[in-house]
């Protein structure tokens, strides 16, 4: 089947379809990983976005759904330059060709990546348009250029959850802690985290109003990853606002950049963003650096932390951007990247969750 990617530069790249047929338009963001592509596909963070592997081969250990991060793949299409057609691993049930037929999502397979994932690099992120079953490259360069910004699009509406549901912790008693968790867009990870050190886990959606949050009485406020522009999440904001002082507030990802706004830091849009399992981030109280997981587009401004009483505790050691932020005073605290990884080290999940539960007043 025919297949060409346009970019908003004029670029086109045309290749062999599979998956589903069709037109998908989104940002063209690359990922730096080799493995957890079943991960990625499923992290809702992708909302909006149309994931390229650097890695040249996808699929060799085929599909078993089982680390699904989400209930389907939320990229919006998939760029590499192989897909492998005979996967090998005793727990595959079927081909990445036969995942994204199945979950309607269009791929395109034999394109120069390395050139594509270069030209990101050095002119930054581009929108970009996907058609499987054409080879029309003035068409797909059409489509990007109407795809609209992304700080114009309302993803988070699109991946959070529609009602409340509560996951109950681990051997939970009737003296179980529980957390609020706001759902921006969340890998399922993140619960598994909580409700393994015995948290109740109360599922809330992104558009939950602070009296509904209060309602639930929680002896924490988490706030999820999810896709896009952190200023969109506009409620969010409003509850870390109303919360800060009276419990503790935690964050991940796009959590993490919620909760800098609403404590008066600024957040900008980066070049080509985090995305991989190998980003290196140094932690400034122990000199340690640690490898972790990292899937944004946005980031948190170090100079206007500088007005705030938020403290940096954190930042990447290739180009210092801000990692973690925790308040002077506040039980607040949030990191940038993902230590419930998924794809992605573990290095940070104990360090990070274990404070969490600390700040709800729980033992490791």
């Amino acid at each position: 089947m025919h297949a060409v990617l346009g970019l908003e530069d004029g670029t086109v790249v045309k290749g062999t379809g599979f998956g589903a047929e069709g037109t998908v338009c989104g940002e063209l963001v690359f990922t730096t990983q080799y493995t957890g592509y079943e991960e990625a596909l499923s992290d809702p963070s992708y909302k909006g976005q149309i994931l390229m592997f650097t890695y040249p081969l996808i699929g060799n250990y085929g599909v078993s759904e089982e680390c699904f991060q989400s209930d389907g793949v939320k990229a919006e299409g998939l760029v590499v330059r192989e897909a492998c057609p005979s996967p090998s691993h005793h727990r595959s049930k079927k081909t990445i060709y036969k995942l994204m037929e199945d979950e309607g999502k269009p791929g395109i397979s034999g394109v120069d990546t390395r050139m594509l994932t270069i030209n990101n690099r050095e002119h930054g992120t581009m929108r970009a348009a996907l058609i499987n079953g054409s080879d029309d490259g003035d068409e797909a360069v059409r489509l990007a250029r109407e795809v609209p910004p992304i700080s114009e699009i309302d993803l988070i509406s699109k991946v959070t959850c529609k009602s409340p549901y509560l996951v109950k912790g681990k051997a939970a008693t009737e003296k179980s802690k529980t957390a609020v968790l706001v759902d921006l867009g969340m890998k399922t990870q993140i619960i598994d985290s909580l409700v393994a050190r015995g948290i109740n886990v109360q599922v809330v959606p992104a558009s939950t109003s602070v009296n509904e949050i209060a309602g639930y009485e929680p002896d924490l406020l988490f706030f999820s990853n999810g896709p896009g522009d952190p200023q969109n999440a506009t409620d969010a904001i409003k509850a870390v606002k109303e919360f800060c002082s009276e419990l503790p507030i935690a964050g991940i990802c796009l959590g993490h950049q919620v909760i800098s706004i609403a404590l008066g830091a600024d957040t900008y849009k980066m070049k080509f963003g985090h995305r991989g399992g190998n980003q290196p981030v140094k932690d400034l109280s122990t000199s340690i650096v640690h490898i972790t997981s990292q899937n944004h587009g946005f980031a948190v401004s170090a100079d206007s932390l500088e007005n705030t009483d938020l403290i940096i505790t954190e930042l990447n050691t290739n180009d210092n951007t801000v990692e973690g932020v925790a308040h002077r005073d506040l039980d607040v605290l949030s990191v940038q990247y993902h230590p419930d990884a998924h794809p992605g080290p573990l290095d940070t999940e104990k360090l990070f969750f274990d404070r969490v539960n600390r700040m709800m007043g729980g033992e490791n």
